[in-house]
């Protein structure tokens, strides 16, 4: 089985704490617009049907990664021995426009073309074929546990053309609440041959699922939309015709997920 990292679990805490964190900023602000602008701000592009608008990412990102049945095998050779890949958490940004399609007071279609900048860490633990010996000054990087560890490091930046759902709460004073979710089609801008050369080599080209929650503060001339979107990619990336041999056989799956923090402006 998989080793148990204390980091991953971890991560399902710290979600968790942001998004209450989340909330409970979003409280705050919304009295806080209500009591700062009253009612001055006007609808503005609400009654547009067609209106645009830009936005600010910031992101983390990891690979979730499926072992291989031959990983498994107790008999395995050519896998260099190792005990487990373990992908990890790794922040980057991204930028775009908003281009929005009125459909209803509370329903909207969005398209939202941006570009993504992205780095996938994994650390790969490998059983040492000497164990440090007692009194031996000697770091491992394995903390003595009898295995080592190196990193990895895979960067893409990705042309990403999500298409999306808002289904918006109706306004109260200069605050409005909202859910979104659709999908996105994501380009690779580097080259597969540029791509072959990754400790890990993945294909260009994916589809994700995209689903989050906001809110909208209104400003005298413009909207002000913080938002947390989750997004997780349905293709299988993995490329092991051209990852190096000693990875190549522990790995049948890979795909992207990440979790991002959209700053709106409309």
């Amino acid at each position: 089985m998989q080793a148990t990292h204390l980091w991953n679990q971890l991560h399902l805490r710290r979600s968790k704490v942001g998004l209450l964190v989340f909330l409970f900023f979003g409280s705050f602000l919304s009295g806080f617009s209500q009591g700062l602008f009253g009612l001055t701000s006007v609808s503005g592009s609400d009654d547009k049907f067609l209106s645009y608008g830009f936005f600010l990412n910031v992101h983390t990102s990891t690979y979730q990664l499926k072992y291989s049945e031959a990983f498994f095998d107790p008999n395995r050779t050519n896998n260099n021995g190792i005990q487990s890949i373990y992908p990890k958490y790794t922040p980057g940004f991204s930028l775009g426009f908003t281009g929005i399609l009125r459909i209803h007071d509370q329903f909207n279609v969005l398209l939202t073309p941006k570009i993504g900048f992205y780095e996938y860490r994994f650390d790969v633990n490998s059983f040492q074929q000497t164990f440090p010996q007692p009194g031996n000054n000697t770091v491992d990087n394995g903390s003595n546990m009898g295995y080592s560890t190196k990193e990895y490091v895979n960067e893409a930046t990705l042309v990403e053309i999500p298409l999306l759902f808002k289904y918006r709460s109706q306004r109260f004073n200069n605050t409005r609440m909202y859910f979104i979710g659709g999908a996105s089609y994501n380009i690779r801008t580097k080259s597969q041959d540029e791509a072959n050369i990754d400790p890990i080599v993945t294909t260009g080209r994916d589809f994700s699922l995209e689903a989050g929650m906001g809110f909208e503060v209104y400003f005298r001339f413009f909207k002000f939309a913080p938002e947390i979107r989750f997004s997780h990619g349905l293709n299988n990336l993995y490329f092991a015709e051209k990852t190096p041999l000693e990875l190549r056989d522990a790995i049948s799956s890979i795909k992207r997920k990440n979790i991002s923090i959209y700053l709106n402006f409309q």
